[in-house]
């Protein structure tokens, strides 16, 4: 549950960035800080919940898509957080081209760590209750 914001606020941050590109409106830059900021602090906060569970859950420990999962989300959550560092002086400076490019990759990591999450949970049954 924890992960649902921080996971929106970095997918609407492409589309922000999209709008400060195209429009020019300082808001959308603005706005563009918040998300990032949001977006890499909630994300911390919830990979902490899952390293938790990484590092004291055997069973999961023992699984190569945990570890996986695990390492793309760092990837993700330290480019979400130079993303939002980068945007913190100025918002509007680097929003083209690093911080959209910035922006589309992190969203890229952010599918990747899903579909790594999803088969955690379908395939392995991590953090269902399978008893009857």
């Amino acid at each position: 549950m924890m992960i649902h914001f921080p996971v929106a606020a970095l997918i609407g941050l492409v589309g922000a960035d999209g709008a400060f590109v195209h429009t020019g409106d300082p808001f959308w830059a603005r706005a563009g800080v918040w998300l990032a900021g949001v977006g890499a602090l909630g994300g911390w906060g919830a990979s902490l919940a899952g390293l938790v569970d990484l590092l004291t859950v055997g069973r999961i420990r023992r699984l190569i898509t945990a570890w996986g999962h695990a390492l793309i989300a760092v990837m993700m959550l330290s480019l979400a957080t130079l993303n939002w560092m980068l945007r913190l002086g100025d918002p509007g400076a680097l929003v083209m081209p690093w911080g959209l490019g910035m922006s589309l990759l992190t969203a890229s990591f952010i599918g990747l760590a899903a579909y790594l999450g999803g088969r955690l949970v379908y395939e392995h049954a991590v953090g269902v209750d399978t008893g009857a």
